[in-house]
This record gives structure tokens, C-alpha cells and sequence, in this order.
């Protein structure tokens, strides 16, 4: 596998790739024979809906440079977007209209729930998936850049562990992946002696009070929240509204992305650290820094979490598909997980070629800073 396939292009051919662009297409120079069609997988709307233009700008970012080198295997890539909103019951829906789009690959899905029923699908339809889901119940289908569950939890574990924290609640969607990195964190904890508490928390709710008041009246060391940030935003409000100076709290992975910050002040976002991956200009590396750049350049905004882990996905992709030579479901597969050493903008991208995931990951405790920002916590 190439170690890199982030294009080094001049401002000329940078500026004319972006000003093709169209809203569907990765934009780039016109080549002879048809385009390669790769259909990113997302909540485009509905209330994760940050997370998942972030994820298609990082994808568009990756195409249109690698159109402005004269596209992949002389062909150019053209991006098509497909919305899942989040939601399980799209799950076949989407898959079909990749297929009926002639995607030969898929970058996504994002939701763990929705991977679980669709990322089978696309294998049977020789669509080769990229993910983004982090449950290990999605391990082999496909492969993924990012942190999944069994490589989340170990930090958590040891966050918890360093507070000396006897006692534990959790408050947790039994979503795939939440309840799933849930149930490995309290396995850990269970395991050292701590006590450990579940209350479920159901998706939609306006407000989650009467939840985060019986968490506090267990008088835990430590509370832990495993939902996704529309629901973690709301249980932050109340955990400051009810006991700002309380146990420590740390958020789950599925709770870091801007929106969560925008949609509450500063001392609240602040009130809790999270689990995951920084914003993509925390990101350490000369690599990250010239994708911000160009993120910004393109689109005329700060990049989210997630667009940095789907431009690395295109461009491991396009590499792979380098390697095996043409654009077929097996080589290409093939290839992708034979990736070793791939220079990424997340770092260094190898993949373990049995579960399809990536060997190590850029997994840390976060914390809000007074910009908004989430940066690598000062703390263990």
C-alpha cells in the first residue's frame, strides 16, 4: 500500500477544482471515461446532521484533490451523498440508493445502529464499505479508520480508575454502540470492585432532569455518559442546573462534535470531559494542519470531528484502489486491508486485516477550552 495519496497540487489547480464543484459531485478535471461513483453515508439531516455534512465535506475535500490529479486510475471520482438521518429504518433504503447510483464504494455509515443492519447489505452488493462505527458488532464488514469500542473503553476505564472512584453510575442510550461501549466499560469497572449503576436514557427527549437527579442521589464518585450529543447536551444542562460542584463526569465518545458546545454555554460544556478524538485542528501533525487548511479554504468553515477520519477513509480508498489496479469489490477490499503504514491526517493507518479495523487509534480524555474548542484534557 502507497503511504500517502494526499495530493500536493499548485494554487492554480486547487482553485480551478474548486470552482467546478457542484453540489453532488467532487468537482476536478473532465476525463475520458466514466467516473468513479463513491456514495458517503450520513446523517445529513435530523439532529446529528453536524456530524454528517462534516463527514461529506471530508470526502468532497479528498475527491477534488485527487481530481485535480487527474482523478483515480485516470478516472475521475464523483461523491454521492445519502442520507440516513440516524436512522435504523433507513438502513436498506440508503443502501439501494447507493446501488441504484452505481457507487462502488461507500464511505459510512456513521451510526453503529444503522451499520449493524446495512454494512451486510452493501458487502452483498458488492459495494466495498469504508465505515465510520465504532460498535465491534460491525468488526470484519468492511473496515474503518476510526476508534471502535474495544479501543474506546480502555481509556475510559483508566480516567475512572484514576479518580479512585468506588462507585459509578451510568447514564446510558441503549443504542448499538452506546449501550455497547457501556457494557464494556462496566465490565471493567466490575471487574476492579467498583459499583456500577445503569439508568437508560430514551432518545428525543426535551429534558432528562429526573434522570440526572436520581444518578446524583446515589452519590456516585463518578458519573459516565454513553449517548450521542443530543441527548448528552441536555443531560449536561441539568447535571449543571442541579450540581454544578458535583462527581466528576465524563462524556462518551458519541457526544463530541461542535453542535454539543453550541447548543449549551461555556461552564456547562466545560462542567464534563469526553472520551473520543479532538476537533481536527487539535489534531497533532503537519498532515492534519494542511487539511484544516484546505477544509477551510474549501468550504469557508472550521472543520467538525468526524470530516478529518472520512478524508483519510477516501483517500485510503483511492490508494487501494491504486493498488489493485482497477475498481472491483474484492481486490479493492483486498487491498484495503492489506493497508500498512499509510501516512493519514488522523496519523499513521495500518489495518488489522482479521476485524478490519484500524491497529492504533487517536483515542483521548477531552476537555471544552474557552474557545469552544475540544482539546486533549490536562488531566489523566
Amino acid at each position: 500500500m502507497k503511504r500517502g495519496f494526499l495530493a500536493v497540487f499548485c494554487a492554480s489547480a486547487f482553485l480551478a477544482a474548486f470552482g467546478i464543484a457542484g453540489p453532488a459531485t467532487a468537482g476536478g478535471p473532465s476525463v475520458g471515461n466514466e467516473p468513479i461513483v463513491v456514495a458517503v453515508e450520513a446523517p445529513l439531516s435530523g439532529p446529528q446532521r453536524a456530524n454528517g455534512r462534516d463527514m461529506l465535506r471530508g470526502v468532497r475535500l479528498a475527491a477534488r484533490q485527487a481530481n485535480a490529479e487527474g482523478g483515480v486510475l485516470g478516472r475521475r471520482i464523483k461523491v454521492v451523498p445519502v442520507d440516513d438521518r440516524a436512522n435504523p429504518d433507513l438502513a436498506t433504503e440508503v443502501v439501494e440508493e447507493a446501488a441504484d447510483a452505481g457507487a462502488v464504494a461507500v464511505i459510512g455509515p456513521y451510526n453503529s445502529s444503522v451499520g449493524v443492519l446495512n454494512l451486510p447489505l452493501y458487502l452483498e452488493r458488492d459495494i466495498t464499505p469504508v465505515h465510520m462505527t465504532s460498535s465491534n458488532t460491525t468488526d470484519g464488514l468492511g473496515v474503518t479508520v476510526q476508534p471502535k469500542e474495544d479501543q474506546i473503553s480502555p481509556s475510559v476505564l483508566a480516567y475512572a480508575q484514576s479518580l479512585g472512584a468506588s462507585s459509578v453510575v451510568m447514564l446510558v442510550d441503549p443504542s448499538e454502540f452506546t449501550q455497547g461501549l457501556a457494557d464494556q466499560l462496566a465490565n471493567g469497572l466490575q471487574a476492579d470492585g467498583v459499583t456500577v449503576t445503569e439508568i437508560p436514557i430514551t432518545e428525543g427527549q426535551s429534558d432528562y432532569s429526573a434522570q440526572v437527579d436520581q444518578a446524583l442521589g446515589l452519590a456516585p464518585d463518578f458519573l459516565y455518559v454513553s449517548t450521542y450529543y443530543p441527548e448528552g447536551e441536555k443531560i449536561a444542562s441539568a447535571l449543571q442546573s442541579s450540581n454544578p460542584d458535583g462527581p466528576p463526569c465524563l462524556m462518551g465518545l458519541a457526544n463530541v462534535d461542535p453542535a454539543f458546545v453550541a447548543a449549551v454555554d461555556l461552564p456547562t460544556a466545560q462542567r464534563c470531559v469526553f472520551n473520543g478524538v479532538p476537533a481536527a485542528e487539535q489534531m497533532p501533525g503537519a498532515r492534519a494542519e494542511r487539511f484544516v487548511r484546505d477544509y477551510r479554504r474549501a468550504f469557508d468553515r472550521e472543520p467538525g470531528v468526524w470530516g478529518i477520519f472520512t478524508y483519510d477513509s477516501a483517500n485510503v480508498l483511492f490508494a487501494a484502489m491504486e493498488e489493485a489496479g482497477n475498481t472491483r469489490f474484492a481486490p479493492v477490499l483486498k487491498e484495503l486491508n492489506r493497508t500498512r503504514g499509510f501516512a493519514g491526517a488522523t496519523g499513521e493507518i495500518s489495518i488489522d486485516a482479521k476485524t478490519g479495523n484500524r491497529r492504533v487509534v487517536p483515542v483521548y480524555v477531552l476537555e471544552v477550552d474557552d474557545a469552544g474548542d475540544f482539546v486533549v484534557a490536562n488531566k489523566p
